[in-house]
């Protein structure tokens, strides 16, 4: 079982962290959203040893600071910069995740709602 997350009302429309988008990308915009791609190319990845559980949309940033800390190494201080735009992704990742299961919870519960009325 998914582990859950949220509040309270995430339970009630039965939602937990790991579950995959039941709505259409599009559905409740009315501006054209663009899907989200990887910018890291897998075979990049592999061969730079970066474990499954980072390769994620920020993994292109993950590489750039690998790269500067193998050619700075005793003076990692020089790879700041490269640490911030990781970190600054991942936080950006970080809140588009929590918008999209916001979005999902109320999409649900909108559902469920028209389901009850019906």
């Amino acid at each position: 079982m998914g582990q859950i997350m949220g509040s309270y009302g995430a339970r009630n429309v039965d939602l937990n962290m790991d579950d995959k988008p039941t709505f259409e990308h599009q559905q409740g915009f009315n501006y054209e959203r663009k899907q989200r791609e990887m910018i890291a190319k897998e075979e990049d990845l592999i061969s730079a040893r970066i474990p499954p559980k980072y390769r994620d949309y920020c993994a292109h940033h993950l590489l750039d600071y690998q790269v500067c800390r193998y050619k700075n190494m005793p003076m990692l201080y020089k790879c700041a910069h490269e640490k911030h735009n990781y970190l600054n992704c991942e936080h950006e990742d970080y809140v588009l995740r929590m918008k999209e299961f916001e979005r999902e919870r109320r999409l649900r519960l909108r559902e469920n709602h028209l389901v009850r009325v019906a």
